[in-house]
């Protein structure tokens, strides 16, 4: 494959603590070529156009803090012209807020914090999304989130926990958006906890572990990596 016709992936990063995860060296395993925007350092966006995959990451923030985070609206400008124009566009955590925000739904504070090791489960409509192979069977993913999203208008519901009713959605045939995550490595996991430990503390309840809980069997993280290895595997086949 010449340089002309590599594929090229764009990532959106929110928190230098919180990067692609497994999705990196994936990509790079099959010759992908990846571009980063650090949004949180006032890095300029690309070109919609020269970009074949779009990975939009996690972050502490919230997608309605436009006026502490300036590039919050260019940023949801852009992940809404990238689905305008049939890119491939994954949502993970804050990701998949972004996604919802960027096409008019509603995001706003979840009933209970939720992090940790917890299981999804397919939606009531989770058949109807070209994605329903992957959504057809509970799995067990890692999460740290307090905020929810409301569906986008004609998006199919394909995932929900106990904790947060909407766990996954697809745009079309194109986009994907995950609240939980599948790519987290332990070392990512690890930064999570550093920088974020407050939340360990600040939001005791049903759906929090502890950190040893989070972080003790790195099996979990292995086959959440192998099961985003499988999703993007099928995103991939989309990009061309």
């Amino acid at each position: 494959m010449g340089e002309a016709d590599r594929r090229r992936a764009h990532v959106l990063l929110h928190a230098p603590f919180e990067g692609p995860g497994s999705i990196e060296p994936w990509l790079h395993a099959r010759g992908w070529e990846i571009t980063r925007t650090h949004l949180f350092a006032a890095e300029e966006l690309p070109t919609v156009a020269d970009i074949d995959l779009l990975c939009i990451m996690g972050g502490p923030m919230s997608v309605n803090d436009e006026g502490a985070y300036r590039w919050l609206a260019p940023e949801k400008d852009f992940v809404a012209r990238a689905i305008a124009s049939s890119k491939v566009v994954l949502g993970i955590c804050l990701g998949a807020q972004v996604i919802a925000s960027a096409l008019g739904a509603r995001v706003s504070e979840n009933p209970e914090p939720e992090i940790g090791w917890f299981p999804v489960e397919p939606a009531t409509g989770a058949g109807e999304s070209s994605f329903s192979w992957f959504f057809g069977e509970t799995r067990e993913a890692f999460h740290w989130h307090g905020e929810k999203c409301e569906l986008p208008a004609g998006a199919v519901h394909l995932a929900r926990s106990a904790a947060c009713e909407h766990q996954a959605f697809a745009v079309g045939d194109r986009v994907l958006g995950l609240q939980f995550h599948l790519e987290t490595t332990v070392e990512g996991a690890r930064a999570l906890v550093e920088n974020c430990r407050a939340d360990l503390s600040r939001a005791p309840g049903r759906w929090v572990q502890g950190e040893n809980e989070l972080l003790e069997d790195a099996t979990r993280f292995a086959r959440a990596n192998e099961a985003m290895a499988s999703l993007l595997d099928d995103m991939a086949s989309l990009a061309g």
